[in-house]
């Protein structure tokens, strides 16, 4: 069988290979709203987003193998970077053009860059504004650049503000959330704030707050990282760090469609929005 002719200008076709586990269901909301943000811009180019989702690093390089050979994208995008991330060096042999969301700059590739140090910051801020003096985290999988990097916030700002922290690792799904709570709440009873690094573990903790015999926010405050419709629904709404994920996904799409220039182009900031979840600790 012949191969797919190389997009023309008027099919222009980009890609992006999402890593989930056997049995994940679904795009996390992240990565609904940043798909939307991509395919937003796309659509007014005449382009669009092919969006594979595969179990394991293996599926997803022999992925990009394919679509390079098949000549059926002109780009890709690269998200949830690790060190030594091998899907970067393997674009760079196919001459497969990426972006990748997040990290530092990196020679013949395009960059969109998060500080995720400084919203970190002020969400550990906030809550110590709050009155909070023993925080916890959930962190994402600690082999993510971007959860490093949060991580190395969290624990800098905790010092600086004279608090104590403790951080665990979760794996983004609600059932993690619950769990590192639980985790969490038990190991140190005294914690009045966690911060959650996506909205579907803040989801899933509140129900585990409770079961563990702890109102949010009487007892419990709870900040999530990304807003989305869950949060804002949530009983009580969950106060967010909040990014414009699709302002995010529009500069992707508009790098991709400038063919990977390799210029770092920086994320708006995030900013801080308080709901019904957060509250000065009864102690303070």
């Amino acid at each position: 069988m012949p191969s797919p002719a190389a997009p023309t200008a008027e099919q222009r076709s980009f890609g992006m290979v999402l890593r989930r586990a056997p049995g994940h269901r679904g795009l996390d909301p992240f990565y609904t709203e940043l798909l939307g943000g991509v395919e937003r811009v796309l659509d007014r180019a005449g382009a669009h987003v092919l969006v594979h989702i595969v179990p394991s690093l293996a599926e997803e390089l022999a992925t990009l193998q394919r679509w390079s050979e098949h000549r059926a994208v002109e780009g890709v995008v690269l998200s949830d970077l690790v060190e030594e991330d091998a899907r970067i060096p393997r674009c760079a042999e196919l001459g497969l053009p990426s972006v990748l969301i997040g990290g530092g700059a990196r020679a013949g590739h395009t960059v969109i860059a998060v500080d995720n140090g400084a919203s970190m910051r002020d969400a550990v801020g906030f809550l110590v504004d709050l009155g909070h003096r023993r925080i916890g985290r959930v962190a994402g999988p600690a082999t993510l650049l971007h959860t490093r990097s949060r991580s190395a916030a969290f624990d800098h700002a905790a010092a600086e503000l004279g608090i104590l922290a403790s951080t665990v690792s979760g794996d983004y799904g609600a059932v993690s959330g619950a769990e590192r709570t639980r985790a969490l709440l038990d190991e140190h009873p005294d914690i009045t704030a966690i911060v959650y690094d996506n909205d579907v573990m803040a989801v899933a903790a509140l129900e585990a707050a409770r079961a563990a015999g702890r109102s949010v926010p009487g007892d419990l405050s709870i900040l999530a990282w990304d807003d989305s419709p869950s949060c804002q629904l949530a009983e009580p709404a969950l106060s967010v760090v909040a990014r414009d994920i699709r302002e995010l996904g529009a500069l992707v799409a508009s790098a991709l469609l400038e063919g990977g220039d390799g210029a770092v182009r920086s994320a708006r900031p995030a900013t801080v929005i308080r709901r019904a979840s957060t509250r000065p600790p009864r102690s303070a």
